[in-house]
């Protein structure tokens, strides 16, 4: 197996070897499944599972003990997420994926391929799990189509289509959002400033026309069962939110690469709320309130 970038480490001999590897490659095979997954705890179980797996498996007959690593963890991410589809079939409400705070030390949780953001796990949910993991695999993490085959039990040309396949849609659906860094912490200032104070006007000047907000609350916490479209009933739905929880705190963080914001009250994360910006304008307001959701979260103080 040709190994992706930031994979190349030498390989075990022994089974203190082998438990030392697979530390130091931990967080990228976290990476790799929550690329897969879309929620950090089931990634996690992944590669734990791919770990007990290594310990029943002799270790002189993997000739490539990296690769062995991230095709098991493949394997068991991708048997995951075949299950998952059912469940969140039958979700309660919206579903959108589990924000992962990538700062400020990058290290603490989980290793994150830089085109996985936000708004790239979101398009990723609507691909087939087959579609999702040729694309995460090779377009993201640098596999082989002969890895990818290994990982998916399919043919390397069959591995290639379903990659094809995803990467258009993926480019079709994948918002095109402004870059520039400054003006977007500027509009997310803004919006936090504005959400807190309930500044309808303020709200819809920051807001495109045809915004809109999915709030995920997974049945646990109130949240709208389906989008809202529109820029005035978003403003209003947001200054509903706001005056339901006058005593919470309003912070920005790094989620999944990007801007967002975190809101605390009580000392609990009540959501995380992801912008998607264009031309200085609102179009997405991605606002995840289940508390299940919350893993990939370190740190909530000031």
């Amino acid at each position: 197996m040709s190994r992706p970038p930031g994979m190349n480490e030498p390989e075990a001999r022994t089974p203190a070897e082998a438990a030392a590897h697979f530390e130091r490659l931990r967080p990228r095979l976290v990476g790799v499944a929550y690329g897969l997954l879309g929620t950090l705890p089931e990634a996690e179980d992944a590669v734990q599972d791919a770990w007990i797996r290594l310990q029943r498996t002799n270790i002189d007959a993997i000739d490539d003990l990296t690769g062995w690593l991230v095709t098991t963890t493949a394997r068991l991410a991708l048997d995951v997420l075949r299950s998952a589809r059912h469940r969140r079939e039958t979700y309660i409400g919206p579903w959108l994926p589990e924000p992962v705070e990538t700062a400020p030390d990058p290290a603490d949780t989980v290793s994150l391929a830089d085109s996985l953001s936000w708004a790239m796990l979101v398009v990723l949910e609507t691909l087939t799990p087959a579609e999702r993991a040729a694309f995460v695999l090779h377009d993201v993490f640098g596999l082989t189509f002969d890895d990818v085959a290994a990982a998916l039990g399919r043919t390397p040309a069959a591995c290639r289509k379903l990659a094809s396949r995803a990467r258009d849609h993926v480019e079709a659906r994948t918002p095109r959002f402004d870059v520039d860094p400054r003006r977007h912490r500027e509009v997310v200032d803004a919006f936090a400033a504005a959400t807190g104070t309930g500044d309808l006007q303020g709200l819809l000047a920051l807001l495109a026309p045809d915004a809109v907000l999915t709030s995920d609350g997974g049945g646990r916490v109130s949240a709208a069962r389906r989008p809202v479209r529109g820029a005035d009933k978003v403003a209003r739905f947001l200054i509903g939110v706001n005056a339901k929880h006058p005593e919470g705190e309003r912070r920005t963080i790094l989620v999944n690469g990007g801007l967002a914001l975190l809101f605390t009250e009580a000392g609990r994360v009540a959501n995380v709320t992801a912008l998607g910006i264009v031309d200085g304008r609102i179009t997405t307001v991605d606002m995840v309130r289940n508390p299940d959701k919350f893993h990939g979260l370190h740190t909530i103080g000031p």
